[in-house]
């Protein structure tokens, strides 16, 4: 099989595509006289002029145009053929970034069934970091907790937040049969104390939320909550687990943060193993049953 050069394809199809020397040698990292050099040899090669010339550029002949076509499937096939080959060559894997809370209570457990199914995709979970996007976390995949971050985003669980005390703190500091009574309770505060003023406001009642220590971390609150430390307000979904197994309780039914999800964003051109994790969690989400407040 007699083929003409291959860099001088390469260079004529990168050329017949800009219809310009000097573009073409910009995407393909040389100069334009190398371009020229290389489409001349192509040329040379077939006995045929590919590119009408001139003071303004250059201009595809119709034997040029034509050939240009084939040229470039020719090379897109090649291309994807190699790219085919390495893909079946490299590690499987899918980057998470998450909360640390939403791993601990509600990732954790589950993804041995994840593992189990998908046994050759290696799973990495990282920190969110205040990541908006998945290309600032530097992942395929990110959970985000707060109101809805874009039209893209998918949830996950309900941030409802109620307010959740240990059995023990409750028979020992209690009963709170009204939601006014939580005033003589240790209120628990995550990262600040507007979320319990809020709760409060949001029901009517005036009562002082400065009690108790501030949290800047919900799988410290929440430990603490388990401990016996006081009274929290805690995403009820995101403790679905010890609720069931009765460490802990929630007190009142009324949640604030209604609004607010754990959402699920993905990158912009998902690998086939994000999007198989990707409905593989939202799988899991309606199955938990705690999409809603």
């Amino acid at each position: 099989m007699k083929l003409p050069p291959l860099p001088s394809l390469r260079a004529f199809e990168a050329a017949a595509r800009k219809e310009s020397f000097r573009h073409a040698a910009a995407e393909l990292g040389m100069t334009a006289a190398a371009v020229s050099q290389h489409v001349r040899a192509l040329e040379g090669w077939l006995g045929i002029a590919l590119f009408e010339r001139s003071a303004r550029g250059v201009r595809l002949t119709p034997e040029g145009r034509d050939f240009s076509g084939t040229v470039s499937a020719s090379l897109g096939a090649i291309a994807a053929a190699a790219e085919q080959l390495a893909a079946a060559r490299r590690p499987r894997q899918v980057r998470l970034a998450c909360l640390p809370s939403v791993v601990s209570h509600w990732l954790a457990p589950r993804l041995p069934a994840f593992r189990a199914a998908h046994p050759g995709i290696q799973v990495t979970i990282g920190y969110s970091a205040g990541a908006e996007t998945p290309a600032e976390a530097k992942a395929d995949l990110l959970i985000r907790h707060g109101a809805r971050p874009s039209p893209e985003a998918l949830p996950i669980l309900s941030a409802a937040t109620r307010p959740t005390a240990a059995r023990s703190y409750v028979e020992r500091k209690g009963p709170f049969p009204d939601a006014a009574d939580l005033a003589r309770a240790d209120l628990l505060h995550d990262e600040d104390k507007a979320a319990w003023r809020r709760w409060f406001t949001e029901g009517g009642i005036v009562a002082p939320t400065e009690s108790g220590p501030l949290f800047a971390d919900f799988n410290l609150l929440v430990s603490s909550v388990t401990s016996g430390l006081g009274v929290a307000l805690c995403p009820s979904a995101l403790i679905a687990n010890e609720l069931a197994r009765g460490e802990l309780q929630i007190l009142f039914e009324r949640a604030s943060d209604t609004e607010k999800h754990y959402w699920l964003l993905e990158a912009d051109r998902p690998t086939p193993e994000a999007l198989l994790m990707r409905d593989w969690l939202l799988s899991e989400s309606r199955n938990s049953g705690q999409l809603s407040s």
